[in-house]
């Protein structure tokens, strides 16, 4: 593969880090080999203090200058590379392009349903099939059904949620291959490298970010293993994170991308993978469920996929704008797969593998500027799930080609940021307001807060199938979302605990149980990433007004309210920040908003397998 000298230094200066990223993907990938299946360690650590409380290490950084600097390798961040790439090769130019990615290994830390279009795959590469790409159960039936506690319903399948010439696949294998055709172009690619913080100039532009220091323990104090953060400098930075991105959420704040008074609302999926009896396995069959476990004031629903090789992809999204603080995502999860539907799939088979993630669900109206000087938000980090569809990996892929297009012409073309002067992609917005997403997006605009009444899923449901059958958008007018998720938790005097049943250790499982199977693996020694902004709120004010939610919201076991040993008779806060699979939920659901989500070192987390 030919690279350029000026490519090729990079490479040799970056060679550190790589070497770094290497490591940490093998140190995962054996601790989970060695891990037994149903036991699970606890990291119990007391809640982390104020960032403002670290200890600055003072070391000089290495600087390495890109062209464009791209945060996060999902299908956004991986498609920006490739297309810039494609874009230098037609025309015999140089574009250098760094892509990092926090999990071990490309695909580690994504998760999806996955049901895909591969409109924006085929404009990359049109020979995806020849090349290989993880593309191989199509999508064959359709299915809506609504569960009570005991029984099933069928209901008229919406035509947005039509999966006709779709795949159902693993998105994490898929985002394993788009990264191997990134490198291929000439990509510079680093996993295992978490995004610690913006670079921001004198004039307030974003320069790029800088890599999170490796090496650094629980008092933020440098161990004999450490290794700075590396600048890495851009003309144009690429936010690619995902959903609420670490960085993103703090880069909206700064530089007001969103209008005080609108919102983004979230779900969070849970989903299992399972090998099943292959006499009950249909390849290409698609199921969305709605109703049971989830009660009529509750947004979400379930999913069940039949995949390639008697795999079948089983899950439930909860919209985070629920009430109840005794709503615990996991077990209504649990739940559901408890209803004889689902059981009489899953009776026999075994789970390969377990995670959860939030996801946006916000819509056209929820979505922040796209452009800032020196960069742009690309795929879910600015929102362009499609919540109707319950999809987003092709809006996903196509902004980041749309991105990548307009940075290519703004450097290359153009010669832009030549002089040091800030780029903006200001016209990526005005080629968004001309794609497909934003027409997709613009007709799905009024489903997803249409739950948000009175009436509940049943207003939603009658409002969703008259707009997505008839209307397609087309009124004078655009429900907003009123309120941000962690505001409408309820007072726990206004609800009674939820009696869940006991998991039965075949189809439903407990939490450590689950979380054993998604190969997580935290450095102990480390700063705890998930940090607090006061150490005494939690006590203070969730544990009394709403019983504790933590302890439920969060999908992986890493929140506690144990006895207070210095204090008998009270509680205090306790984060098992080792069991963390970096799904964010708390930092959105805190009622609070006193939970801070934070990159670990790099390469740390969930090694998730085909989900």
């Amino acid at each position: 593969m030919y690279r350029s000298a000026a490519t090729l230094n990079r490479v040799r200066a970056l060679a550190p880090l790589a070497a770094r990223a290497t490591m940490r993907a093998s140190r995962i990938l054996t601790s989970r080999a060695a891990r037994p299946m149903a036991m699970r360690h606890l990291s119990t650590t007391r809640p982390s203090l104020n960032t403002s409380d670290m200890a600055e290490v003072e070391e000089p950084r290495e600087v390495m200058e890109y062209d464009v600097v791209i945060v996060g390798g999902g299908p956004a961040g991986l498609s920006a590379a490739i297309r810039l790439k494609q874009q230098a090769a037609a025309e015999d130019k140089e574009v250098n392009v760094v892509l990092i990615e926090k999990g071990g290994e490309l695909g580690a830390h994504t998760m999806s349903g996955a049901c895909i279009e591969t409109g924006p795959l085929e404009e990359l590469f049109p020979d995806w099939k020849e090349r290989g790409a993880p593309l191989n159960q199509p999508a064959l039936e359709d299915h809506m059904r609504f569960l009570t506690e005991k029984h099933v319903f069928p209901l008229p399948h919406p035509p947005t949620m039509s999966n006709a010439g779709n795949y159902i696949v693993s998105l994490s294998n898929v985002v394993k291959w788009l990264g191997e055709q990134a490198e291929e172009l000439g990509v510079d690619v680093f996993p295992a490298t978490a995004a610690k913080e913006v670079i921001y100039g004198e004039d307030g532009s974003v320069q790029g970010i800088v890599t999170n220091d490796a090496g650094v323990d629980k008092q933020f104090k440098p161990k004999d293993t450490f290794t700075p953060g590396i600048e890495l400098r851009g003309k144009v930075t690429l936010f690619a994170e995902g959903c609420h991105g670490s960085l993103t959420k703090g880069l909206i704040r700064k530089l007001k991308l969103r209008d005080e008074g609108k919102f983004q609302t979230y779900g969070i999926g849970i989903k299992e993978v399972w090998e099943v009896d292959p006499a009950k396995h249909n390849a290409g069959e698609v199921t969305h469920t709605m109703g049971y476990p989830l009660d009529y004031r509750t947004y979400g629903g379930g999913l069940v996929y039949h995949m390639e090789d008697n795999k079948v992809a089983v899950g439930l999204v909860v919209g985070l704008d629920y009430q109840n603080p005794y709503l615990s995502p996991y077990k209504e999860f649990q739940r559901l797969k408890a209803h004889p539907f689902v059981t009489n799939l899953l009776k026999g088979g075994r789970v390969i593998s377990y995670g959860a993630r939030a996801l946006v669900e916000g819509g056209l109206q929820s979505l922040p500027k796209l452009y800032f000087p020196g960069g742009a938000l690309i795929g879910d980090t600015a929102g362009f799930l499609n919540m109707p569809k319950i999809k987003g990996t092709h809006n996903a892929m196509k902004s980041g080609i749309l991105a990548a297009d307009e940075a290519y012409k703004a450097i290359v073309t153009e010669g832009r940021g030549e002089d040091g002067a800030a780029v903006e992609l200001q016209s990526y917005e005005e080629a968004f307001k001309n794609s497909s997403i934003y027409k997709e997006l613009y007709e799905a605009r009024n489903v997803r807060p249409s739950f948000d009444t009175a009436l509940g899923i049943w207003g939603g449901m009658m409002w969703s199938g008259l707009d997505t059958m008839f209307l397609k958008g087309r009124v004078p007018f655009t429900f907003q979302h009123k309120h941000p998720d962690h505001a409408m938790l309820k007072p726990a005097a206004h609800f009674k605990p939820i009696d869940y049943p006991k998991p039965d250790n075949e189809i439903t499982f407990d939490i450590l149980t689950s979380v054993s199977r998604t190969g997580t693996n935290h450095a102990e020694n480390q700063p705890v990433h998930l940090r607090l902004k006061d150490p005494q709120v939690e006590i203070a004010h969730n544990l009394p007004v709403f019983d504790g939610p933590e302890q439920r919201f969060c999908p992986a076991g890493v929140y506690e309210y144990v006895d207070d040993e210095a204090n008998p008779g009270k509680k205090r806060f306790q984060i098992n920040s080792q069991n963390c699979i970096h799904c964010k939920t708390c930092d959105i659901k805190d009622p609070s908003q006193n939970i801070n989500w934070t990159v670990p070192e790099g390469g740390d987390g969930p090694q998730y397998v085909d989900t």
